[in-house]
């Protein structure tokens, strides 16, 4: 009787923390800098993930990949390859923070999650967010 009740404890556990890890939503977002934040150049990023993982440029393990920061641009569609311009900057070696220097004024930032062929997981894995540089005093 004690073994059943330990058995079915250690299976009612084993479900319960399958179940909360299967919830986690597929996301990124910025740490910072918020939302209509006023910063100056160089613009301090800090990237967030949840529910996928980190991987470097080339490695195209299933539900991991890159980020992508594109400047007053918008998402890449789901599939479509990233492109390396001056607006879409690649953070291919899996950096989670990074400084990107803009001109004063208004600007969006697009976070682009993608895969290790900078190939993009789409608008679900995106957020934009505006920023006001603010000129060097």
């Amino acid at each position: 009787m004690i073994k059943q009740s330990i058995a079915a404890s250690a299976l009612f556990l084993s479900a319960s923390l399958l179940s909360i890890q299967a919830g986690v939503a597929e996301r990124v977002f910025f740490q910072s800098p918020q939302n209509n934040a006023n910063v100056s150049s160089p613009v301090k990023l800090s990237f967030g993930l949840e529910g996928m993982k980190i991987a470097p440029l080339g490695e195209m393990t299933d539900k991991t990949g890159h980020h992508h920061i594109i400047v007053d641009g918008a998402p890449i569609a789901a599939g479509a390859s990233i492109p390396a311009d001056d607006t879409h900057i690649h953070f291919g070696k899996g950096q989670q923070e990074a400084e990107i220097k803009l001109a004063p004024g208004k600007h969006t930032l697009t976070m682009q999650f993608g895969n290790g062929a900078h190939q993009s997981y789409g608008a679900g894995m995106s957020q934009t967010i505006t920023v006001n540089v603010e000129a060097a005093k």
